[in-house]
């Protein structure tokens, strides 16, 4: 526990987003001084999620990375499409790890501390107040993870589906998978008119993660994921004999909602309640990554905090994509088709990263040029 009330930032939330942040604060010695407080009700010791995503270089998350690969495919009803990802490769950290290694590097510091309560309210004044369900504390500057009340799927302002999934991490008897190469979509397994897909990753050749996964207005009830995993295990993977290690659930918004609104010059939202989740995938690590890099440079050349995270032309394309899913839901699997089967893998990981050039976003927009996109491109508008 602190000794005293009030801290020069308070963290809400010790998720992915927060937890970057204080590891970013934590190894700048411009920030040496600060006092730190993150606080959340759960100490964090369950693995309850898992990270994907690809780099090109070595980072600072190698050391907890479960497994890479290097070669990734994308499977339809009509066409196989094999990947080589090379130069990148495509990782995957479990929540567990993440949490363990931020906690082992953050408890070092005698600057910050961890609070283990729950936010009831955050009031801005001259300085921010966070009250939790034990006490109040004070703050110059609040980077808050929850996500606004405002907010809601239902919002008729903003185009909002849910990524929503189930997976099971099981083991086989015999060697059942390649685990030199991940099914990063499998549609050929489908639940009526909607976009659905399997997700594959193998640990090992007689381990891996099995996970069905909706982009949808709603979800649907346990047993459903359930069923559809169990299919394909026994009509795709041809696996008969297995045991359930783990399962993970969860739900992510992709959303164009202005969650950028509810920033301001004290408060900071961050993470899922700050609008980092791509809006058309669903992907968080590295854009977590790259906007908490963004406030460590806007704290230290005195700027709001908030200040240029979002590149606006990246929110119009995944404005038109939800758009479209929205609309037209049926049309994922043509998509992601499109996607991968006409653009290098090399070329879509620029652009899902926000870092391509305006003739590679042209070249990817013309591969899914359809009455459906023109109608989203013009109605987005």
């Amino acid at each position: 526990m602190a000794e005293s009330s009030h801290f020069d930032y308070i963290i809400i939330g010790n998720g992915l987003a927060g937890l970057q942040l204080a590891l970013k604060l934590s190894e700048d010695t411009f920030f040496s001084t600060k006092t730190i407080a993150l606080i959340d009700p759960s100490e964090k010791n369950t693995n309850d999620k898992t990270w994907s995503f690809w780099e090109k270089e070595s980072s600072q998350w190698d050391s907890i990375i479960s497994k890479s690969w290097n070669k990734a495919s994308v499977l339809t009803s009509e066409k196989d499409i094999q990947l080589d990802l090379k130069p990148y490769n495509y990782n995957t950290i479990k929540a567990l790890d993440f949490y363990k290694y931020a906690k082992t590097k953050l408890q070092t510091k005698d600057n910050i501390h961890f609070i283990i309560e729950s936010v009831v309210s955050v009031e801005e004044n001259e300085d921010v107040l966070v009250t939790t369900n034990n006490s109040t504390y004070s703050a110059s500057h609040v980077f808050d993870s929850r996500v606004p009340e405002e907010f809601s799927i239902q919002n008729n302002k903003s185009i909002s589906i849910i990524q929503h999934f189930k997976g099971w991490i099981i083991k086989t008897e015999n060697n059942c998978f390649n685990d030199s190469k991940v099914i990063m979509m499998d549609y050929r397994l489908k639940d009526g008119n909607q976009t659905t897909f399997m997700y594959v990753l193998p640990f090992s050749t007689t381990e891996a993660l099995v996970e069905f996964t909706y982009f949808t207005e709603n979800v649907v009830e346990e047993h459903i994921y359930d069923n559809f995993i169990k299919t394909y295990i026994k009509d795709y993977l041809k696996i008969d004999t297995y045991t359930i290690l783990e399962t993970e659930q969860g739900q992510i918004p992709m959303s164009n909602f202005d969650f950028s609104k509810f920033n301001s010059n004290k408060i900071t939202k961050i993470g899922t309640g700050g609008g980092w989740v791509k809006g058309s995938t669903g992907y968080s690590f590295k854009h977590t990554e790259k906007k908490v890099s963004k406030i460590i440079e806007n704290l230290k050349a005195n700027q709001r905090p908030s200040r240029n995270l979002f590149k606006q032309k990246f929110k119009f394309y995944d404005k038109v994509f939800l758009k479209v899913l929205k609309d037209e839901n049926h049309k994922g699997e043509w998509i992601f088709k499109q996607f991968y089967g006409k653009n290098s893998i090399q070329t879509m990981f620029r652009f899902l990263d926000e870092e391509s050039t305006l003739f590679e976003e042209l070249k990817i927009m013309w591969s899914l040029f359809s009455w459906s996109f023109i109608k989203a491109f013009f109605k987005t508008l």
